[in-house]
C-alpha cells in the first residue's frame, strides 16, 4: 500500500489508514513491533513529523502503544464486558476463552469507612473484609479490584476463598443467592501505585467501575471498586429505543 501525495487526504492520515488496514488484515498482529520512525520515513518518503503525527493518533485511538526506550507495538485486543446480567470476572474471562487468575494484594478485617458503610447499608466502623486483588487474563493484569464485604454475612471467608471466585463461593458454599447489582462507570487517569500493579504508565487512562451487589432480601453483600486498564478493557450494552 502506498500514499497518494496528490490526494486531498492529509499524508499522516493516509499512513494511519495503511497501518490500520495492516492491523485489521492480520499482517500486523497484537504484540508486534512496528517499524521505527526512521524506517517509516524512508518507507513512505515523508518527514519524521508526519510519521510522528500518524503514530500519535494511533496511540490515542489505542491501536498502538509505546514502550519507553523499546519501540511502538500493536495493541492487544480489548476484553469486552457486557453490562447485562450479573457475572463474576472469572465467568466473564472464561466465556471469552481467556484464562482468569488473581493475585492477592491484601486481605484484612477493618472498620468500615463512611463511604463504604453507606454503600453496604451498615454502621460506620462495622467489621468488613477489605480485599485487594489484581485480576489477570492469560497472566496479563487487567484490573485492580478493591472489595468490601460485611463480616456478619460471610463469617468464614478466608484467604483461600478470595483467591478464587467470591461469587461462586457465595452461591455454592454460603447458601446465599445473588439477585442484582448497581453499577457506575467513570473514566480517570491512573495513579502511581496502581500504574505499577497494572503495568502501565502513570497518568494512563483507566475505567473505574463501582458496583454494589445484593443477595436475597435485597441485602448489600459487596461493594467493589475496580480500576480497569482502558487499553485492554471496554464495556458494552444493548439499548432499546423507548417508545412513548
Amino acid at each position: 500500500m502506498e500514499i497518494d501525495k496528490k490526494s486531498p487526504l492529509p499524508i499522516y492520515y493516509q499512513i494511519q489508514q495503511i497501518i490500520t488496514e495492516k492491523i485489521k488484515s492480520g499482517e500486523l498482529k497484537p504484540g508486534d513491533k512496528i517499524p521505527s520512525e526512521h524506517e517509516l520515513c524512508e518507507q513512505f518518503g515523508v518527514s519524521r513529523m508526519t510519521i510522528r503525527q500518524a503514530i500519535n493518533n494511533l496511540v490515542k485511538e489505542t491501536q498502538l502503544y509505546r514502550k519507553r526506550g523499546i519501540g511502538t507495538f500493536v495493541q492487544q485486543t480489548k476484553v469486552t464486558q457486557a453490562l447485562e446480567g450479573l457475572s463474576s470476572f472469572t465467568e466473564d474471562m472464561k466465556a471469552r476463552g481467556l484464562n482468569p487468575s488473581s493475585k492477592l494484594i491484601s486481605f484484612a478485617v477493618k472498620p468500615a469507612s463512611l463511604y463504604v458503610a453507606k454503600h453496604l447499608g451498615i454502621e460506620i466502623e462495622s467489621d468488613i473484609y477489605e480485599i485487594q486483588r489484581i485480576r489477570l487474563a492469560d497472566n496479563e493484569p487487567i484490573a485492580i479490584e478493591r472489595a468490601y464485604i460485611p463480616v456478619y454475612i460471610l463469617p468464614s471467608l478466608s484467604v483461600d476463598t478470595v483467591q478464587q471466585s467470591i461469587y461462586q463461593y457465595v452461591e455454592t458454599e454460603s447458601g446465599h443467592k445473588l439477585i442484582r447489582a448497581v453499577q457506575e462507570i467513570e473514566a480517570t487517569i491512573v495513579n502511581e501505585e496502581d500504574a505499577k500493579w497494572l503495568e502501565i504508565e502513570e497518568g494512563a487512562p483507566i475505567l473505574i467501575l463501582e458496583q454494589c451487589s445484593y443477595i436475597e432480601g435485597d441485602i448489600p453483600l459487596e461493594f467493589v471498586r475496580c480500576s480497569y486498564r482502558a487499553d485492554r478493557y471496554k464495556f458494552m450494552t444493548h439499548v432499546k429505543r423507548r417508545v412513548e
